[in-house]
């Protein structure tokens, strides 16, 4: 309970500004690792490249339905027809197991379920087979790109009207990016490309987008006439308005990732469940990366946008006008200060008194003792004219 009232009490803060992080500031850090991110991301896709299903090359499918086949059978029994790509065998329930291999050469498609129902012992009835050409998968594909790319003209016509094009130019960027870490991230694991993963891909765009949509509006509230002012910069308010929806995002990212999280770790690895493993490793990676993105890329970039129009320009110059005056002013009034702390008389000084009226010596002039002058009334009405009435 501790641990919740110091995370609300930080929000509160944040919200309010009384605490603030420098994040449009920084933004340098965060393009240099967004940088190294997609290099690594990058450099595995055109080195490895991204290890394809049977959806997308082609080849066939074995499932034999009789309990007590283990998987090392299954391996054992077709070892010797496993050619240039490792086959996938998984335990599927108690009574089955399924024998993925992927190849286009579908000569031997009778002669390998021959081969499995005689090793493994089981009657030919009991082994399922079923071939899956390459024209399937790369149909997925072409529609996948299709819809891909009239999601994102959509999303750029709506974010230019609802808000501006330089918003929409910093959320495709950030949307782009965390497709191209996604897909990276497949190829360094070494992860199959499924059409699981096709719609794990798919589905990470709309909340990539809805986060960034979230704090792009907060923005936009706190930039509301930005230019009235000469206090604040445009990157200090849009910072100030991702500061304000700072917990939010991490609370939605948090809540979002852990049902994926037991998809990829519980159903894919512990359960063997492979449709399972395809989506969640793609919904786990872009869901981080969308969390990433709408903090530490597209807000940045939006204020690095905005900062070079000339409304901007002449708003910053303003800011560091005024400031430059307010150091000045502070200045001159610690000299001040400063001034009437030497102005008091020191200890040994109480007795240097005229006995006429009681005043500090050399009160009423401005000696090079450094004793602020006083009023001409106070000097008239503390100091005796010279002439006495009798």
């Amino acid at each position: 309970m501790a641990g919740l009232s110091s995370l609300r009490t930080i929000g509160h803060r944040l919200y309010t500004g009384e605490v603030e992080y420098d994040f449009v500031g920084r933004k340098k850090k965060w393009y240099a690792l967004s940088a190294l991110i997609l290099i690594l991301a990058v450099g595995g896709l055109l080195g490895r490249g991204l290890s394809q299903g049977i959806e997308f090359k082609g080849g066939a499918v074995y499932t034999v339905n009789q309990g007590g086949i283990s998987v090392a059978q299954a391996h054992e029994a077709i070892e010797e027809f496993r050619g240039e790509h490792e086959p996938i065998i998984q335990k599927v329930g108690k009574e089955q197991v399924r024998i993925q291999i992927a190849s286009k050469d579908t000569g031997k498609f009778n002669e390998i379920r021959d081969a499995l129902s005689a090793k493994l012992g089981v009657p030919a009835d009991k082994v399922d087979a079923e071939l899956v050409g390459p024209s399937w998968g790369k149909e997925i594909s072409n529609k996948a790109l299709q819809g891909l790319l009239i999601f994102m003209v959509l999303v750029t016509i709506y974010l230019a009207v609802a808000f501006e094009w330089r918003m929409a130019i910093a959320a495709l960027v950030a949307l782009v990016h965390d497709i191209v870490i996604t897909i990276g991230v497949y190829a360094l694991v070494g992860f199959e490309v499924t059409p699981g993963t096709v719609i794990g891909l798919l589905t990470i765009l709309g909340y990539s987008l809805y986060d960034t949509v979230v704090v792009f509006d907060t923005v936009k509230e706190t930039t509301r006439g930005i230019t009235k002012q000469n206090k604040m910069t445009f990157s200090e308010a849009a910072n100030r308005g991702l500061n304000q929806t700072l917990v939010r995002s991490i609370n939605t990212s948090v809540v979002a990732l852990l049902p994926v999280a037991s998809l990829l770790f519980v159903g894919g690895g512990l359960l063997g469940a492979g449709m399972l493993k395809d989506i969640a490793l793609s919904l786990f990676v872009g869901l981080a990366a969308g969390a990433f993105s709408s903090i530490f890329i597209a807000t940045p970039l939006y204020a690095d946008l905005k900062e070079r129009t000339p409304e901007m320009r002449a708003l910053a110059k303003r800011v560091e006008q005024h400031r430059a005056a307010q150091a000045k002013a502070a200045a001159r009034g610690e000299a001040g200060d400063a001034a009437e702390a030497s102005d008091a008389p020191a200890d040994g000084d109480a007795d240097d008194q005229d006995g006429d009226d009681g005043e500090p010596a050399g009160a009423g002039s401005a000696g090079s003792g450094g004793i602020r002058r006083q009023p001409a009334r106070n000097r008239r009405a503390g100091r005796p004219s010279g002439k006495r009435k009798h």
